[in-house]
């Protein structure tokens, strides 16, 4: 049987050309877009790695936040916690939303700026 690549293969195959390839042959504002375009996989990259577990673990921590039901989808969490601010039956006095707020940024930072500063110093504060 023959197995196609899956996406993080055909864009880490993209990727390897750009960064291999293309931007060695490149310069100016071609080799410049070529840098752009590669950053844009390897963000696209860690997002398809990580995004699953980081939603998965926020969605559990909303469904405690909220007293919601397991069954709630993500984005309906996300748009409760948005009124619940909203309407201030929800702030920083509430068990957990920090905590919550902390660890949903740090998984993006994760994906989007992997190389913070910052970043190791979140991960390892007290929860």
């Amino acid at each position: 049987m023959h197995d196609a690549p899956s996406n993080s293969e055909l864009l880490e195959g993209v990727k390897h050309f750009l960064d291999t390839v293309a931007m060695q042959q490149l310069s100016g504002h071609a080799a410049f877009h070529a840098r752009v375009a590669s950053n844009a996989l390897a963000t696209v990259l860690r997002d398809l790695k990580h995004r699953p577990a980081a939603d998965a673990t926020a969605r559990a921590r909303l469904v405690h936040l909220l007293g919601a039901p397991s069954t709630a989808s993500l984005e309906d969490l996300n748009k409760a916690l948005c009124q619940g601010l909203r309407t201030g039956r929800l702030g920083l006095e509430t068990p957990g939303l920090l905590m919550h707020l902390k660890m949903t940024a740090i998984d993006q930072v994760s994906v989007d700026q992997p190389n913070y500063s910052g970043l190791e110093t979140a991960r390892q504060a007290p929860k």
